[in-house]
């Protein structure tokens, strides 16, 4: 069957007639930002001959140091790496929760989450690659015929089990799953460890398109408001604790350390302040910098710059920090994801972005 392919005016159309706002991006007005050292470790990422990634969308790492990546490729796939870089395996290929992929992340036991923002869909892999819960479901396939993947219709309806296009997920000590539901929504929902609705918060907050979330080891959460320019902090009730601003749109959020049960020490939140993903030049001046961040906002520094040469970046849509000085990337407009390994030095400034 052929597919309905929707240029960029139709879609920005389409979004404005539902009222759904499309974001512009924001320069950065933070100053005196020291800048971090780093370098990105050149072909990291090795492929069998035959395999490759498209449009790379979420990127994470487990206990064990092996990578998965998220990506549109024709078709959505999700491939495991070892800590070496070398491809392993794909997971879940043609799993009916797969269409349209936007992120993955791995909880304290190592169970993959693939957000998926095609199906309104959350799955839970078992690190063997099992699939152990889903969250969300998919429309109905005869109302999918006349929609490209990934756009769908607006319903914008707040369900408890279903979502509007989310965008990524995080989890606190105790298991509790919190989630940006993200194009349509525009909210953060925060669930049991069975999957089990608790809460959802949007309205008063004013999210404009949520599109990264992250936790740290108190069970705060950070929310990417890319749409304003913000990263909202949450406390783990959903109650809203402070902004930090200044840093551009945050199209990608991570916390140093990983998920628990073991307390990682001190915690670091990163901001990617990304090149949009259709890359025009205008945007390439004020985008690609990424902002270390101590959990109460001041900025430590930052790194990167926008563009297509190794060690710069080209969209990321998606970090991992685990590690807080090795820094995985998944980028868009160049089919790729990095190694960036940071190189800490004395930073003579910082700036703070916190209201």
């Amino acid at each position: 069957m052929k597919k309905l392919i929707l240029s960029g005016l139709a879609v920005a159309l389409a979004l404005a007639a539902t009222g759904t706002r499309l974001p512009a991006q924001t320069k950065a007005t933070v100053t005196n930002v020291a800048t971090i050292p780093h370098e990105a470790v050149p072909n990291f990422f090795k492929h069998s001959p035959g395999i490759y990634t498209g449009e790379n969308m979420g990127i994470a790492t487990n206990s064990k140091g092996n990578v998965y990546i998220f990506h549109r490729a024709n078709e959505t796939r999700l491939f495991e790496y070892s800590p070496q870089g070398v491809f392993i395996r794909e997971i879940g290929r043609g799993v009916y929760s797969h269409a349209f992929a936007h992120s993955v992340r791995v909880d304290a036991q190592d169970n993959i989450w693939t957000v998926d923002e095609g199906t309104d869909m959350l799955t839970k892999f078992s690190p063997e690659g099992k699939v152990l819960m889903t969250i969300g479901r998919r429309e109905d396939p005869v109302e999918m015929l006349g929609n490209m993947p990934g756009q769908g219709r607006f319903h914008g309806r707040n369900a408890k089990y279903r979502f509007g296009r989310q965008t990524d997920v995080a989890f606190d000590q105790q298991g509790n799953i919190f989630v940006s539901d993200g194009y349509f929504d525009g909210r953060v929902v925060k669930y049991d460890k069975n999957g089990r609705f608790v809460k959802a918060v949007g309205e008063n907050l004013q999210f404009n398109t949520p599109h990264s979330i992250a936790s740290d080891f108190q069970g705060n959460i950070y929310v990417g408001d890319r749409g304003n320019a913000r990263v909202q902090v949450l406390d783990n009730d959903l109650n809203w604790k402070a902004n930090f601003t200044g840093m551009g749109n945050p199209w990608a959020v991570c916390v140093s350390g990983g998920p628990g049960p073991k307390n990682p020490g001190k915690q670091y939140l990163y901001i990617s302040n990304s090149w949009q993903d259709s890359a025009p030049a205008a945007g390439a001046e004020i985008t690609g910098e990424v902002y270390k961040v101590e959990l109460d906002g001041t900025i430590v520094g930052k790194f990167g710059r926008a563009g297509k040469a190794v060690g710069e970046f080209a969209t990321i849509h998606q970090m991992d920090c685990r590690d807080p000085d090795t820094i995985y990337t998944a980028e868009i407009n160049d089919w790729r994801s990095q190694k960036i390994l940071l190189k800490p030095a004395a930073m003579k400034t910082s700036s703070q972005g916190k209201e």
